[in-house]
């Protein structure tokens, strides 16, 4: 019997054939679009050396690829490395193409950042190893023999087998079965077996990237006369420089080769073809002569500094046939403009943005472009924004400087360098084009519609159907949940009631569809945050219930489902303080845990769920039994997230956390300590503008003065002060996270004025616990009459000192306020 893979629980009518009557391409399924045999043009990145430039760079690398290996010691693997823009991936596309000029054997895989499967890992030794069949016929037997021993090598995601077993079974073992059989292979003849992986920083999975690494020098360690070398390509990121500066491995910086010799040979071949096409161009040289002239190329080379990226926005800026009313209208007087252009980037993509920021849709088309998780095409775009194809390519053909905007409906929409997407979702760069978080609600929302678009033509289609939908249907399926996650503190209330009204009527289409019950659960349970509304919250519980019951074991997303319902009793329970909210919640967790072995992506998630679940008990009933349990469960998720996992910081924060809260029940010094340095590591891996970076300022903050209270130690509180300020500068009022740091901020400064009687300081804490007051009534919160018990003798501090009258009449508000709401809420004060 043949066992196949139908993706997203679809109905497939598949023919059943034996795998020796299938090919090892349909049984390997490699990315067709990720070698160097690529059309470029529909799948980027479209890149190639200019003739005359790179030369010496790519004779050092096709030297070394074909030069034989003869000693232990030589290294079969070389990085390049280099800034975004350098020319890598035109490189790796040169030495691949030498490769098969000269007859000497090379596969490929071109990772390229949110462009589906070749942003990620899983697919590499399946492509790989069906390109190296290819390449070297003798190796097709291993890999049948390996995929017939282990079909779990063959899964599309991280589930199955370890990513370096895929390589060792699928790539390193037949490629030295055949070596070790020594009969004579002709494609070894000429030179080592070439592997190129280009724009490995473009890899999403990190900690697959390691591994991919560590298993490579792992072979070469115990093969180290295996006619086989690997050339590396990417940025310098921390994961990847940890691994390969090594000495088992050749590192080349890519900086070294920028020379401007290559870039004026480059604008010289662009200048040349541009003037031979442009006719205003050829006018203008019969009467002024040679254009550019050699003083303004020097300047131009100058000026560009060695990035080819840049170079080739300049040159399409200059060139550029549209153009808007207000720009210069020829080439020749575009080119003292870019003469004068920002260097960076940044510079460039603001004004080459700006040639069409007044068109119909041109922000929604921009940010829509820059928030989506894998590129679609033009027709794609506009059935997403529910406008016209021609709507979106009038916004667009302006800016094919820096996207890529394909002349047939059959090719996505791609940035010509994924620098371009940083710069739209980083507001401090981008400014007006800032992609706000807030369209991905919209994006969402359309999403849902367009599923729906089907399931009213066809109620019995079984949801997803690559056959029978369109393509952005298949990207709604594959990617709406995405969109929710990354814009629920955006939604507006019609904006929940217009999702939830859809999910209903998908529901009633097809009320046997776990997904569409989960997707409306989860849209409620984002209500009742907003709305406290414990109706909300009951129906959030009962849908992620009845999706549960239609996953019976052993549904293999069954896990998923106990986990969402876990979540939302853990919700219930902050909201309604009812035990029995929590209790379902640590038993649903529990029952994840088996499911869900060391080596699931999943675990550290649940491990960390069930701790915080676990000391909310401890937090109720005092159990220091509940406590050390959770403390045990965190260490384990965060041995389970070494660096450079993204979610590390999230583990360190937890543990820290509840070593925390041990120190305070039983004093022991060693936990405090401990506490610190992870809230620190916490602090360190969080970049500058992450938004949880507030969070670990502000625990690392409490811990310092966790300690000072312990040792009266000055520097503590000196550091938590600037902690706490720090906190509050990275999210402006009225941010809803300000109110941890407000409070922490508030109680220090009351700390150090006691110390040092400073009014300074009595001030601060005084104008922060009036936002903390302002803040509190805002949002309706039952901690206000608290704050106005910590407001009050502050002001009556101050007063002391300065016997301003108006701080008297501050305290008689405050304590008519005060009355009021113990008298509407007798619970409201401590």
């Amino acid at each position: 019997m043949v066992n196949y893979h139908v993706e997203g629980g679809f109905q497939a009518h598949i023919s059943v054939i034996s795998p020796e009557q299938r090919s090892l391409f349909d049984i390997l399924r490699p990315i067709t679009d990720a070698s160097h045999t690529r059309d470029r043009k529909r799948s980027p990145p479209d890149s190639s050396c200019f003739p005359g430039t790179r030369l010496q760079v790519v004779k050092n690398v096709n030297s070394w690829a074909k030069s034989e290996i003869t000693t232990d010691a030589e290294p079969h693997v070389r990085w390049m490395h280099g800034y975004v823009g350098s020319g890598k991936s035109s490189i790796s596309q040169e030495v691949c193409n030498a490769s098969e000029r000269e007859d000497r054997p090379v596969i490929s895989f071109f990772f390229f950042r949110n462009a589906g499967d070749r942003s990620r890992i899983w697919r590499l030794a399946t492509t790989l190893a069906s390109q190296m069949a290819s390449a070297i016929p003798q190796t097709e037997p291993f890999i049948r023999e390996a995929v017939q021993a282990n079909p779990a090598l063959l899964m599309q995601d991280e589930g199955g087998v370890s990513l370096q077993a895929r390589m060792q079974c699928l790539v390193y073992a037949p490629f030295r079965a055949v070596v070790r059989k020594k009969k004579r292979v002709r494609a070894l003849t000429q030179a080592p077996f070439l592997i190129v992986l280009d724009g490995l920083d473009e890899c999403e999975n990190k900690d697959e990237v390691q591994e991919l690494i560590d298993g490579m020098l792992e072979f070469f360690s115990g093969n180290p006369l295996i006619p086989l070398r690997v050339f590396i390509t990417s940025r310098v990121e921390q994961h990847i420089q940890s691994r390969l500066n090594v000495p088992a491995v050749n590192l080349d910086n890519l900086v070294d080769h920028c020379s401007n010799d290559d870039i004026a040979t480059f604008l010289d071949i662009l200048f040349e073809d541009g003037c031979r096409r442009n006719p205003v161009i050829r006018a203008y040289v019969q009467q002024h002569g040679e254009w550019p002239t050699q003083s303004d190329r020097l300047k131009l080379v100058e000026h560009i500094g060695g990035s080819f990226i840049f170079a080739s926005v300049v040159f399409k800026f200059i060139m550029a046939t549209n153009t808007e009313a207000n720009d210069p209208p020829t080439p020749m007087d575009r080119l003292p403009l870019a003469l004068e252009m920002n260097p960076g980037l940044d510079g460039l993509y603001t004004q080459t943005l700006a040639r069409s920021k007044h068109l119909p849709h041109f922000p929604d088309i921009i940010s829509t472009i820059a928030l989506l998780v894998t590129p679609i095409p033009t027709s794609g775009i506009a059935e997403l924004l529910g406008i016209h194809t021609y709507e979106v390519v009038n916004a667009l053909v302006n800016l094919q400087a820096v996207i890529q905007v394909p002349g047939t409906d059959s090719i996505p929409v791609t940035f010509c360098h994924t620098s371009l997407r940083d710069f739209l979702t980083s507001p401090s760069r981008s400014g007006g084009f800032f992609a706000h978080p807030s369209h991905h609600v919209r994006l969402f929302l359309r999403c849902i519609e367009c599923q729906l678009k089907h399931l009213r033509q066809d109620p019995e289609l079984s949801i997803p159907s690559s056959d029978s939908i369109s393509t952005v249907a298949q990207y709604a399926l594959k990617y709406s949940n995405r969109h929710l996650l990354h814009g629920r503190i955006c939604f507006k209330r019609s904006e929940f009631d217009s999702a939830i009204h859809l999910y209903r009527e998908g529901i009633a289409l097809q009320p046997g569809s776990p997904e569409l019950m989960d997707g409306l659960a989860e849209v409620v349970r984002l209500r009742a945050h907003n709305t406290r509304s414990p109706m909300d919250w009951d129906e959030a519980i009962s849908l992620y219930r009845a999706a549960l019951d239609l996953r019976p074991p052993p549904h293999p997303s069954r896990s998923d489902s106990l986990n969402a319902l876990g979540n939302a009793l853990i919700d219930r329970y902050q909201f309604t303080g009812i035990m029995a909210n929590l209790e379902e919640a640590i038993s649903v967790y529990r029952e994840v845990l088996p499911l869900q072995p060391s080596s699931h992506p999943k675990r550290p998630y649940t491990l960390y769920s069930l701790g915080n679940a676990v000391v909310g008990r401890h937090w109720r009933t005092g159990t220091m039994a509940d406590l050390e349990e959770a403390i045990s469960l965190h260490r384990e998720a965060l041995d389970l997230r070494p660096l450079p996992n993204p979610d590390r910081s999230f583990s360190l924060t937890g543990l820290g956390n509840l070593l925390g809260d041990r120190h305070r029940c039983t004093g022991t010094m060693a936990d405090l300590k401990e506490a610190i340095s992870l809230h620190r590591e916490a602090v360190e891996l969080l970049p500058p503008l992450n938004p949880y970076r507030l969070v670990s300022l502000t625990n690392l903050g409490d811990a310092l003065m966790d300690r000072h209270r312990r040792t009266a130690t000055l520097a503590d509180l000196e550091e938590a002060i600037s902690l706490f300020r720090k906190a509050l500068e990275f999210q402006p009022p009225p941010h809803l996270q300000r109110s941890h740091p407000l409070n922490s901020l508030v109680a220090s400064l009351q700390v150090m004025h006691g110390k040092t009687r400073a009014l300074s300081h009595l001030q601060e804490a005084i104008t922060h616990c009036e936002e903390l007051l302002e803040f509190y009534y805002t949002v309706g919160h039952r901690r206000r009459a608290e704050c106005i018990l910590k407001l009050g003798p502050l002001i009556q501090m101050r007063f002391n000192a300065t016997r301003q009258e108006e701080d008297l009449s501050k305290l008689a508000t405050l304590k008519e306020e005060l009355n009021q709401l113990t008298a509407s809420s007798p619970n409201a004060a401590p």
